[in-house]
């Protein structure tokens, strides 16, 4: 079976590209990047040399940067051009969250698990569960789990048009027994946390915990 290379050097008009691989320690990563410039330096010499290192989605701090070039730089024709991580790598911590429609229902034993905000369409029948590392909307019953941010957003709502579960969680935090949320009211609800505490309200309030509030925005 063949090892992946950390380090894979491709040639172009304007220089040298120094793919690195951005899953593998960063130690093991300069060394095989050391290894492979001793093993090809007569080939590598001559006149000057352009080179551009691409990180992939590693991102690292100056420190280990300045290593990689130093590496390279032994290389005495080689010009380090720039050091750069794929720009996905930067954006998509902060990109906001897709919202993704489902319809159906959601019945004993079933789970639903979604990676953004979830709009449901349908019921989630007890014994049922759902989950989405951002926001879930519930357009029927919540009569299941559901359980937003589940990935640790602290920020995530739950929102139905009927809300009452069997258990709400928002990030690690767990509601209130299930009979202090029946509801009867003829309005859409909606949990959040509140100093650490699940709180709900009517969904038309939402714009008060969350000022720049676009709901169902691009459904």
């Amino acid at each position: 079976m063949s090892v992946k290379s950390a380090v894979t050097i491709k040639g172009t008009k304007e220089g040298l590209i120094f793919l690195l691989d951005d899953e593998c320690e960063f130690a093991a990563l300069l060394d095989e990047l050391n290894a492979k410039l001793d093993k090809h330096e007569q080939q590598l010499t001559g006149p000057m040399v352009h080179v551009f290192v691409k990180l992939g989605a590693r991102r690292l701090e100056d420190e280990d940067i300045e290593k990689i070039r130093s590496v390279i730089r032994r290389q005495g024709n080689f010009l380090v051009q720039s050091i750069e991580s794929a720009p996905e790598a930067d954006k998509q911590k902060d990109a906001p969250l897709g919202l993704q429609t489902l319809t159906g229902i959601i019945r004993s034993g079933q789970v639903v698990r979604h990676d953004g905000h979830l709009l449901f369409i349908g019921d989630v029948n007890p014994g049922g569960a759902i989950y989405s590392t951002g926001d879930i909307f519930v357009m029927g019953a919540l009569r299941g789990m559901a359980h937003a941010g589940c990935e640790g957003n602290e920020t995530s709502i739950i929102a139905a048009s009927l809300m009452t579960p069997t258990q709400l969680r928002i990030a690690e935090v767990i509601s209130r027994p299930p009979e202090e949320w029946a509801s009867a009211e003829p309005w859409m609800e909606y949990a959040y946390l509140r100093n650490g505490a699940m709180e709900i309200d009517k969904l038309t309030h939402l714009h008060h915990y969350r000022k720049e509030a676009m709901l169902f925005k691009g459904v």
